[in-house]
């Protein structure tokens, strides 16, 4: 336990079996679950899985009290009303090892899990701390979230991090990423590798230039505008802010992160960034730039139109929606008389009128409209964002 909550672990993990044991291995012992999602695998992930959950029964059975300041080790058997994920199917017998369970989906409700759960509580509470769950079909990044973190509220956790697979993140620094949550300050908190300039510097330039389009574009739609690094998948979120998000219909692919934030401004979470390192080493990213850009791109559109509907009209009023809609239709007028008017011209060698002159004042007004919203958007989600500090293990790095 970590300052008396219960704390979870979500690693997600494809075709990541040169690194995967190690990250499980790595996870601080104030943790009480790791819930490792392997998604449909074509390697040995599953395999490492095992190995690693073997590993840490017997880390756990020779383990003697310990732990320091707020952290509390654990023996992996604290009371719990399941901490497997199985579904209607049969359970699968693993020659040598525990036994653990495949499934197909989560998308079934909290309900209909615990119960399918309930029978087994007992004999599930002996298996340790480590909870390995396998996809049968590949079900993307934000699938294989969903997985563990509909465990995680199966399982009556308080506060849930997400970690990658590939290693590429300091288990070192998830004190500092569950503090806010601990002490109440925020429901959520997520990573930031672009606060520092010795972090930036770690990153591909691709990923980086992918990555700042990707951060303008989620402070519009989430109304986080204070928030950066929004693809990080280093996270934490509290039992509550889980609850209010609707985990069974989060995206199931790359860009479940930004979707999240979007669900989580309608809720009126607060959040937190915390500054955090990256490790590059041999790992193949799964993400192909030139398609993510414009899925995602859609994705947050689509959640952008979703948020000023539910939060400004639905379940409150303010006007800046109208300043959004006005905004964004006089633009878009103006930019299609821009090119009309400019078309014209180049056809007929005329003058561009009055109407190719009125176009260009258009999109001035409307730019001027939709700057004004952002403002308003902004002010109203201010008090939403915890302001940016360094944590105790990030305070170290910089000394």
């Amino acid at each position: 336990m970590y300052a008396n909550e219960r704390v979870g672990v979500v690693v997600p993990a494809y075709n990541e079996e040169q690194f995967i044991g190690d990250v499980i291995r790595g996870i601080p012992g104030y943790v009480d679950r790791i819930y490792v999602v392997d998604d449909a695998s074509t390697d040995d992930t599953w395999t490492e899985i095992l190995a690693a959950r073997s590993d840490d029964a017997d880390r756990q059975r020779r383990r003697t009290d310990g732990g320091t300041d707020r952290r509390t080790a654990t023996d992996g058997q604290n009371p719990a009303d399941a901490t497997e994920i199985l579904d209607r199917h049969l359970p699968e017998e693993q020659p040598g090892l525990q036994r653990a369970w495949s499934v197909d989906s989560l998308a079934a409700s909290e309900d209909s899990v615990r119960t399918a759960l309930a029978d087994r509580a007992s004999e599930i509470r002996r298996r340790g701390r480590i909870v390995p769950i396998q996809h049968r079909s590949n079900q993307g990044a934000g699938g294989a979230i969903k997985t563990g973190y509909l465990a995680a509220l199966v399982d009556g956790v308080d506060a849930v991090a997400t970690i990658d697979g590939d290693g590429q993140m300091d288990p070192e620094v998830l004190s500092d990423l569950i503090d806010p949550i601990v002490e109440g300050e925020a429901g959520y908190t997520k990573g930031n590798r672009l606060l520092r300039r010795e972090y930036r510097s770690e990153m591909p330039t691709l990923r980086l230039v992918g990555n700042f389009i990707l951060t303008f574009l989620t402070k519009i739609a989430s109304g986080y505008w204070r928030v950066m690094d929004p693809q990080n998948g280093y996270t934490v979120i509290s039992r509550e802010s889980l609850q209010a998000v609707g985990v069974t219909t989060l995206y199931e692919d790359y860009g479940y992160c930004n979707e999240l934030l979007i669900r989580l401004n309608v809720a009126d979470a607060h959040i937190a960034d915390v500054p955090t390192d990256v490790e590059y080493a041999d790992e193949e990213s799964h993400i192909r730039y030139s398609s993510y850009v414009p899925r995602v791109s859609t994705l947050l559109l689509r959640g952008f139109l979703w948020r000023l509907k539910t939060k400004y009209l639905i379940l409150d009023f303010h006007p800046l929606v109208f300043f959004y809609l006005f905004g964004a239709g006089v633009t878009g007028l103006g930019v299609l008389g821009s090119v009309y008017a400019l078309g014209r011209r180049l056809a007929t060698g005329s003058g561009l009128g009055f109407d190719g002159m009125l176009s260009p004042l258009l999109v001035v007004v409307g730019v001027a409209f939709l700057l004004f919203a952002m403002v308003l958007d902004r002010q109203e989600n201010e008090s939403l964002v915890r302001p940016q500090q360094l944590g105790t293990n990030s305070a170290r790095m910089e000394s």
